[in-house]
C-alpha cells in the first residue's frame, strides 16, 4: 500500500563519475517509505541539461560541484532563475568553507560530501524539498577551522605582484569569487564576454589552476571577496 505522505520526485543526476552515479541509482531505487524517485536522466556534463530540465519537469537536481565540461557553481544562478521550484543538491569532494559559502551564495539548497551515507542523503532530500537548506556532515562554514596560514592575510597588491596579475585581472578575480559568470562580469566591467574569457584563462595560467572552484578558493583565501 502506498504511503500517502510519500514524496514523488523527478530526478536529474549530473555527474561525470560512473561509479558514483551507479551508487546514487542504487540508493534512489531502493524502497525507503519516504520518497519515490523517478530518475529522468543522467548526464556527465552540462550539455543537454536545460532541455532535460524543461522537458522532464525535474524536481531535484543531484549535481557534482565540478562537472567535466563546465563549472558547476556558475550554472546555479541561471538554473535557479529559470526553475525557481527546482531543488539543487550538490556533491563535492572538498570541505573547504570558502567553496561551501560560494555554493550557497550561488543558489544551491544543500551540499554533501561524496562520502555521505544513504541516510544522510535522504535527510538532505527531506529538508531541501521542505524549503530548508542542508549542510552535510564534515562540511563547515567556519573558516578558522581550516587552519588558514598567513597567506590569507596578504594585501591585494602583494598578491597581485606575487602572481603577476594586472589590476583588471584582480577585478575579474573579485567577481569570480562572487560566482559571477563571464557575461555578468562583462556587464560589471563594461567589457566583452570574450575579453573576460581571456582574462579568466590568463588568471588560471598565472595561478596554476584549471577550474573556477580553485579560483574561488584562492579569492577567499586572499581576501579578494
Amino acid at each position: 500500500m502506498t504511503n500517502p505522505s510519500m514524496k514523488f520526485l523527478n530526478v536529474l543526476i549530473a555527474d561525470g563519475h560512473p561509479i558514483f552515479v551507479e551508487g546514487l541509482r542504487n540508493v534512489l531505487n531502493f524502497p525507503n517509505g519516504r520518497f519515490q524517485f523517478q530518475i529522468k536522466g543522467v548526464i556527465q556534463s552540462s550539455s543537454g541539461m536545460a532541455e532535460l530540465l524543461s522537458r522532464a519537469s525535474i524536481d531535484l537536481l543531484l549535481m557534482d560541484m565540478n562537472l567535466s565540461d563546465s563549472e558547476g557553481l556558475q550554472l546555479l544562478p541561471a538554473l535557479k532563475k529559470s526553475y525557481p521550484n527546482l531543488r539543487i543538491l550538490l556533491f563535492t569532494q572538498s570541505d573547504d568553507a570558502r567553496l561551501v559559502k560560494a555554493a550557497f551564495r550561488a543558489g544551491c539548497d544543500g551540499l554533501l560530501l561524496k562520502s555521505t551515507s544513504r541516510d544522510e542523503l535522504l535527510r538532505a532530500v527531506d529538508d531541501i524539498t521542505a524549503g530548508k537548506t542542508f549542510l552535510g556532515k564534515g562540511v563547515t562554514l567556519t573558516d578558522h577551522l581550516l587552519g588558514l596560514g598567513s597567506d590569507s592575510a596578504l594585501p591585494e597588491g602583494r598578491f597581485a605582484r606575487k602572481f603577476g596579475l594586472t589590476r583588471r585581472e584582480i577585478e575579474v578575480m573579485r567577481y569570480i569569487g562572487q560566482v559571477l559568470n563571464n557575461k555578468d562580469i562583462a556587464e560589471k566591467l563594461y567589457i566583452s564576454d570574450q575579453t573576460v574569457s581571456v582574462h579568466r584563462k590568463n588568471i588560471m595560467r598565472k595561478l596554476g589552476v584549471n577550474n573556477t572552484a580553485s579560483l574561488i578558493k584562492i579569492a577567499f583565501e586572499n581576501n579578494l571577496v
